[in-house]
C-alpha cells in the first residue's frame, strides 16, 4: 500500500458519520421553524441536550419514555430557550428528535467509508438510540429509550474527557497496545500523542504573540488555564517516553537479529519491524516537543511578567494640563517667563552643565603617538580567562545558595522524620533575615516550586542512576542531584531512602517578613505551607 496512514480509514469515517447523519436527518426540516428554532446552532443544541438526557437516564438505569423526554424539553424551554411552545408542542418536538433525527423513522442508517485496501466503499452502520418495552405501575405499557454504543461514543467524544486528561488516557492506551504488540495501533496512538504536544506548543506560541501585541488584550484566566495545561503536559514525565523508546529499540533489535538468522522475515514480522521504527521516530519527536514546551513555558511566564511591568511603569507617568499649569500661571505672573527654561529643560533631555576644572589648564599636553595607541589597545583587550574564572565563581556562589536552602529544609525534616515549612520558619531567627533558609528570594521560590512539582525523590534510584551516568557540570540547578549530594555528604548517618513533599491543603500561608532581596530592598514572601517527610531504611 502506498499510503500507510490511510489504513483503517472506514473506522475513522465512522466517527465522522455519527455527526454527518445527525445533520442530514435534522437539516431542512420545517418542524424546527414551526417552534421558533431557526438556525442550525439552536437545533443542534436541542438535539444534543436530549441525547445527554437519554444518556443520564441510561447510566442511572431509569426509564426514559417519551413523556419523560417531553417534560425535559418543556423544562429547558421554559428556563432557557423561551420559545412559544405548549406541552403538546414539546411532545411533538421530542417525538421528531427521537424518531426522525436519532432513529431515521425506523430505517437503518448507513454511512459509506472508502476502504483504500480493498478499493471500495464499505457501508458503516450507525445507530444512536434503541428502545425496549417497559410497564409503569405494572399495567401501563410504554416504550423506553436508551443509548447504543454509537450514541455513547458520540457524546464521550464531545466533553467527557477533559483536556488535561487526554494525554494521560492516550499514553495509557499506547502503553497497552505496546505491551500487546499491536504495533499498528500503537503507531496511531503515538501519532495522536505527538499531535497533542504540537497543539500545546502552538497554543503557547500564539499566546506569546498576543502578549507581545498587547498584554491587556490577553485574559488572565486564559493565561492561568494555559499555564495549568503546560504543567499537566510537563508532568507527563519524559522518563516515560524514554522508557518506551528503550523498549521499542530492544524489540527492533530482536526483530533485526531474527531477520539476520532467518535471512528473511514473513510479511507480518516485516510490518511489525516497520511500525516499530516509525514508533521510535515519533517518540524521538515527542521528546523534542516535550523539551520545547518546557522551555516555552518559562519564556511565556517571563514575557507576560515583563509586559505587565512595562504597562505598570507607563501608568506611573504623571501627566498635566499644559494650558492650566503653564499658560495660566504665566498670565498670572509674567515674571515667571524668566524661569521657564527650568520647567522645559527636561523635555529636551539636555546634558548636565559642564564644570570648568582649573587644574587641567596647567597640565602638560602632548600628542599621542601610534605606538601609544597600540599599547593602550593591547591593555584594553578582553581577558577571556579572567571572564571565565569570574563566571565560574558566580556559578559556584549561586549553587551554594541552592545548597544552603535545601540543606536547611532536609536537616529539619530529618530530625523527626517530617517537618513543615511553618515549623521551620518558627525556629529561624527573623533578625538574621532568615538567611539560612532564604539566601536569595528567587532561589528560595525556585526550590519550593521544584519540590512541590517533584513530590517524591527516590534516593536509591538516584544513586543507581548516578553510577550509570556521566557527570556533565553546568550552571543549571538540578534538584535531584543536589538532594542526593546533601543526603550522601551531610545526612549520611540517617540512611535516608526517600523524600516526600506535599502541599498542606487549607493551611494558612507561611509569611517571611522583611527579607532582603538582590536589589537591596526588603520584601515580604508568602508561601504555601508544605510538609517534608524523610523516609529512612
Amino acid at each position: 500500500m502506498q499510503y500507510d496512514f490511510l489504513k483503517a480509514f472506514p473506522k475513522r469515517m465512522k466517527s465522522v458519520g455519527r455527526y454527518a447523519l445527525l445533520f442530514i436527518n435534522s437539516g431542512q426540516k420545517a418542524i424546527w421553524k414551526q417552534y421558533g428554532f431557526e438556525s442550525m446552532d439552536e437545533q443542534m443544541n436541542v438535539v444534543f441536550s436530549v441525547l445527554l438526557y437519554i444518556m443520564e437516564q441510561s447510566l442511572k438505569e431509569e426509564n426514559c419514555t417519551m413523556d419523560d423526554i417531553t417534560a425535559f424539553i418543556d423544562d429547558i424551554n421554559s428556563q432557557y430557550y423561551r420559545k412559544p411552545m405548549s406541552f403538546d408542542d414539546c411532545h411533538a418536538l421530542g417525538d421528531f428528535i427521537v424518531n426522525v433525527v436519532l432513529s431515521n423513522e425506523g430505517r437503518a442508517m448507513h454511512f459509506d467509508g472508502y476502504d483504500y485496501e480493498s478499493f471500495s466503499y464499505q457501508p458503516i452502520h450507525i445507530s444512536y438510540v434503541a428502545n425496549r418495552i417497559v410497564y409503569l405501575d405494572q399495567e401501563i405499557r410504554r416504550t423506553s429509550y436508551y443509548l447504543t454504543d454509537d450514541g455513547y461514543n458520540l457524546l464521550l467524544g464531545t466533553l467527557e474527557v477533559e483536556n488535561n486528561m487526554k494525554l494521560t488516557v492516550q499514553e495509557m492506551i499506547f502503553k497497552l497496545h505496546l505491551e500487546k504488540q499491536s504495533y499498528d495501533k500503537a503507531l496511531d496512538d503515538i501519532k495522536n500523542i505527538f499531535n497533542m504536544l504540537r497543539i500545546q506548543l502552538q497554543k503557547v506560541q500564539e499566546a506569546m504573540v498576543r502578549i507581545r501585541r498587547n498584554a491587556l488584550d490577553y485574559n488572565v484566566s486564559d493565561y492561568a488555564k494555559l499555564l495549568q495545561e503546560d504543567l499537566d503536559t510537563i508532568d507527563q514525565s519524559s522518563e516515560k517516553f524514554r522508557g518506551y523508546r528503550d523498549t521499542v529499540e530492544i524489540r527492533v533489535k530482536d526483530l533485526e537479529e531474527a531477520k539476520i538468522d532467518m535471512q528473511t522475515l514473513d510479511r507480518k514480522d516485516e510490518e511489525k519491524l516497520r511500525n516499530l521504527k516509525e514508533i521510535k521516530a515519533y517518540l524521538n519527536r515527542a521528546l523534542d516537543e516535550y523539551q520545547s514546551i518546557l522551555n516555552r513555558h518559562y519564556d511565556l511566564k517571563s514575557l507576560y511578567s515583563s509586559e505587565l511591568e512595562k504597562i505598570t511603569e507607563m501608568s506611573l507617568v504623571q501627566r498635566f494640563d499644559f494650558r492650566k499649569e503653564v499658560y495660566d500661571k504665566i498670565l498670572e505672573d509674567p515674571e515667571r517667563l524668566g524661569r521657564l527654561d527650568i520647567f522645559l529643560s527636561p523635555l529636551f533631555n539636555q546634558d548636565p552643565p559642564k564644570t570648568f576644572n582649573l587644574n587641567k589648564v596647567f597640565e602638560a599636553q602632548h600628542v599621542r603617538t601610534s605606538e601609544e595607541e597600540e599599547a593602550s589597545e593591547e591593555t584594553e583587550n578582553f581577558d577571556e580567562e579572567a571572564w571565565k574564572e569570574e563566571q565560574e565563581r558566580l556559578r559556584k556562589e549561586k549553587l551554594k545558595k541552592y545548597e544552603i536552602c535545601l540543606t536547611t529544609l532536609l536537616t529539619e525534616a530529618a530530625r523527626d522524620g517530617k517537618s513543615t515549612l511553618s515549623s521551620i520558619r518558627e525556629k529561624l531567627d527573623p533578625e538574621a533575615g532568615f538567611s539560612s533558609l532564604i539566601p536569595d528570594i528567587d532561589i528560595f521560590k525556585e526550590v519550593m516550586v521544584e519540590l512541590i512539582k517533584v513530590r517524591s525523590i527516590d534516593i536509591e534510584a538516584l544513586r543507581k542512576e548516578k553510577e550509570n551516568s556521566i557527570n556533565d557540570e553546568d550552571d543549571c540547578f538540578r534538584l535531584n542531584e543536589m538532594v542526593l549530594s546533601i543526603v550522601s555528604e551531610k545526612l549520611s548517618r540517617r540512611r535516608i531512602r526517600a523524600v516526600r513533599v506535599m502541599r498542606i491543603a487549607g493551611a494558612p500561608p507561611v509569611v517571611f517578613p522583611r527579607v532582603p532581596s538582590s536589589d537591596g530592598k526588603l520584601r515580604t514572601i508568602r508561601c504555601s505551607d508544605v510538609e517534608i517527610r524523610v523516609l529512612g531504611e
